[in-house]
C-alpha cells in the first residue's frame, strides 16, 4: 500500500516523533508506514486522516498486489 504520509509530514514540518505523539503510536511505526513496511489499521487511518484533514483515499493508496 502506498502512502503521502512524508510528504503531508512536510506540508506541517513535524517530525515522525511528534507525529506518532499525536496520534499515540510509536516513531517506529510512523517510519514503517512511510517505508511501506507496515498497513495501518482501520483506526490508525481515520486518526491520520483527521489528523492531516484529508480523506483515508488521499493519503493511502492500495497497490495491483493489495
Amino acid at each position: 500500500m502506498k502512502n503521502k504520509l512524508k510528504i503531508l509530514r512536510a506540508t506541517k514540518n513535524i517530525s515522525q516523533e511528534e507525529l506518532a505523539k499525536h496520534i499515540e503510536v510509536s516513531r517506529q511505526t510512523i517510519h514503517a508506514m512511510e517505508k511501506g513496511k507496515y498497513v495501518p489499521s482501520t483506526v490508525l487511518a481515520l486518526k491520520l486522516s483527521r489528523f492531516f484533514e484529508q480523506p483515508v483515499e488521499e493519503i493511502f493508496e492500495l497497490e495491483e498486489d493489495d
